[in-house]
């Protein structure tokens, strides 16, 4: 078990490390696993990049980020130019039913609603939203569209979960009903519970995943 202090320099390191996070205004501070990012980035996707980097690393349990994005004036926008941009870039993306997905734009916030048939499509709309400049945050409001399932999906996801080498599925208790997922049980780091999420969101019918996974390091 690591202390704050060495969790807190293992983050640090971490950040350094991401090409994608530029820390130097970035502050991390760490209590009981928790980790709670301060300070400002250049644009969304760096402060989404250097959420992900926290979360790989080993001994942290939750992250609190309250970055903020502060935007150099040559890449902000109004919200009237960028809701064309979004519209044309969910179009160009071949993983995203665009046709379904409708984006609301406000001060640079994007909010994107609607109903897709998979969770990997309501990512790939996320993403392709994040990366666009002048955008400074992302609500991914998009519904997953209840699919009928002849199978026992506790079962299934179960499987997919013994399939992968980084879970241990036997500390993975899956309950599911009428497409709701509820993952309970152990793991042994942030990216193995991610995995979890993952298989239970690949299976069919499934519309909901609540993760209640705890990490024990």
């Amino acid at each position: 078990m690591k202390t704050d202090i060495e969790l807190q320099k293992d983050v640090v390191e971490e950040l350094k490390w991401e090409p994608r996070v530029t820390d130097d205004e970035i502050g991390a501070a760490v209590r009981g696993g928790v980790v709670t990012l301060t300070g400002s980035v250049p644009n969304f996707a760096q402060k989404w990049a250097a959420v992900k980097a926290v979360e790989r690393v080993a001994g942290v349990r939750a992250v609190a980020q309250e970055l903020t994005v502060k935007m150099p004036a040559a890449h902000q926008k109004s919200d009237t130019e960028l809701a064309h941009q979004i519209v044309n870039t969910l179009a160009w993306d071949i993983e995203v039913p665009h046709e379904k997905i409708k984006a609301r734009i406000e001060n640079g916030w994007v909010t994107l609603e609607g109903e897709v048939s998979w969770q990997f499509q309501r990512n790939s709309a996320e993403r392709a939203v994040r990366y666009v400049s002048g955008v400074k945050g992302v609500s991914n409001l998009l519904t997953i569209k209840s699919i009928a399932s002849t199978y026992n999906v506790a079962q299934h996801i179960t499987e997919a979960l013994r399939r992968s080498a980084e879970n241990d599925a036997k500390k993975i208790v899956v309950a599911a009903i009428d497409g709701a997922v509820t993952l309970t049980g152990t793991v042994r780091s942030w990216s193995e519970r991610i995995d979890a999420e993952h298989a239970a969101w690949g299976t069919t019918g499934v519309t909901t995943v609540d993760d209640r996974l705890a990490i024990v390091t």
